[in-house]
């Protein structure tokens, strides 16, 4: 509990400072310059709208979940949030004015509000690493998973937030109920990690008797569920699955949203691929662009749309997933992949109705037969429109376990909607900035993750 007691501190301090700075310069200085009548009121809206912006990009990017967020995701948060209010604001006042304000007292305002906010994530994030102590774990891994695979997400977990995890115990879901509650007395949580239903829900009914805190990963039919909505038709409870993606008005209001947001993006970035297909033909002369045939929705086959990262031929002997410093990477590839400047000519694909802005990652048609035959519930990824962006993208990494990558997937189809739509494109700014989020696949890690498959088979 020190932790929620030290981030909430943080957090409202955090929220203080950024607020507190704005609301100062905003009625010193440029309230005046907006508001000519009703400066009070107009001031007080003012704030109330920057606290909206700035306090929905904060929740996006989770930038207050301070103990479980890395100093860097956390900071750059803060920047976004800070900038975007302030520019919107700043905005408003010279649209009001029909002029440009100086702008120097808010650069200035600026500056202090991101140099604030990151001394207290720094701050708090050394008060973590050096004085608070991790809970005591008891890992709970099912039988199908390897034991050297579960202490393999465990140190993960260890060297990532040595603060808030330590694994003293590391058990088999077959170990009897006198034996787990034996093992759950030493231990402040539990981490239930892949393991049979059945088991789950006795585990879990004890960790609640016992008040200890836990989680767990979801199966598949826990997602399911969060596409269900309550019925309360007699006095017994009833959930009714709704078949979300398939309501039309949504699907209408998402469509016209890739439409518009296509046509500006094209407009706005049309610089940026004049520029990248002069510098790709430049290099060696090859062509612009790489086509790959891909399966959208109802297992429609499409040719997706790149800018070409690779020699020419790169394929000629075969699919072979691109590696960490791959030699068939073009120097203009490289960057061009580093800064997802490739998969900008995709806005065509959404122009054509082949893809959306935001939904599952398209596979390669080889990928999907092999990922349905091992893992029927694959095929669900079908129901909608691939993505050029996605939970899967957000929240993964490009070597992410098609398992792990399909349950993403999954829960952003049980819960779609214009709001999700919009943060995983806010989420998806940030990507670019993740250098993980372009790991390649070596081929160690493919075989890792095709082994991936096969033991999530049987809990499926």
């Amino acid at each position: 509990m020190e932790d929620k007691k030290i981030t909430n501190t943080a957090k409202w301090l955090i929220r203080i400072w950024n607020i507190g700075l704005f609301a100062a310069v905003w009625f010193l200085y440029y309230n005046a310059q907006t508001y000519e009548i009703y400066r009070l009121e107009g001031g007080i809206a003012s704030c109330i709208a920057y606290i909206m912006i700035y306090s929905w990009f904060c929740n996006t990017y989770h930038v207050f979940r301070l103990a479980s967020s890395s100093v860097s995701d956390s900071v750059f948060g803060q920047i976004v949030a800070i900038l975007v209010s302030d520019i919107v604001l700043y905005l408003e006042s010279c649209i009001s004015r029909h002029a440009f304000i100086y702008v120097l007292p808010g650069i200035f305002a600026a500056g202090l509000q991101m140099l604030g906010s990151a001394l207290f994530v720094v701050g708090v994030k050394g008060y973590f690493t050096k004085r608070l102590l991790p809970q005591k774990m008891l890992m709970v891994y099912g039988k199908k998973i390897q034991r050297e695979d579960a202490g393999k997400f465990c140190r993960l977990l260890e060297k990532k937030y040595p603060y808030i995890f330590q694994f003293i115990h590391v058990q088999q879901e077959e170990m009897c109920k006198e034996e787990f509650l034996a093992t759950l007395n030493e231990c402040d949580s539990v981490l239930l990690y892949e393991i049979s239903h059945g088991r789950r829900g006795e585990f879990m009914k004890i960790c609640t008797e016992q008040k200890k805190g836990f989680y767990f990963t979801p199966r598949i039919e826990d997602i399911f569920c969060q596409g269900a909505e309550e019925k309360n038709l007699t006095d017994t409870p009833l959930l009714k699955y709704k078949y979300v993606y398939e309501m039309k008005s949504g699907y209408f209001g998402k469509r016209l949203f890739d439409l518009f947001l296509a046509a500006v993006f094209l407009v706005l970035l049309s610089p940026v691929f004049l520029l990248a297909a002069v510098c790709i033909k430049i290099e060696d002369g090859g062509p612009v662009f790489y086509k790959q045939e891909r399966c959208t929705k109802n297992g429609r086959v499409f040719e997706i749309l790149k800018f070409r990262s690779m020699v020419v031929n790169a394929e000629k002997d075969g699919v072979k997933p691109c590696a960490e410093n791959d030699t068939r990477v073009t120097k203009v590839g490289k960057l061009i992949r580093a800064t997802r400047i490739d998969e900008l000519p995709q806005i065509i694909n959404i122009l054509k109705n082949d893809m959306s802005f935001v939904g599952p990652r398209p596979e390669r048609i080889e990928h999907v037969e092999k990922y349905t035959k091992e893992m029927p519930e694959f095929a669900y990824r079908l129901r909608v429109n691939g993505g050029l962006t996605g939970y899967a993208q957000v929240w993964g990494k490009y070597n992410t376990s098609a398992y792990d990558k399909l349950r993403y997937d999954l829960m952003y189809i049980e819960n779609q909607s214009f709001y999700l739509d919009i943060k995983i494109l806010a989420l998806t700014f940030r990507t670019v900035f993740k250098s993980e989020s372009t790991e390649g696949f070596e081929d160690m890690k493919y075989e890792e993750m095709s082994q991936g498959i096969q033991k999530s088979k049987a809990m499926l």
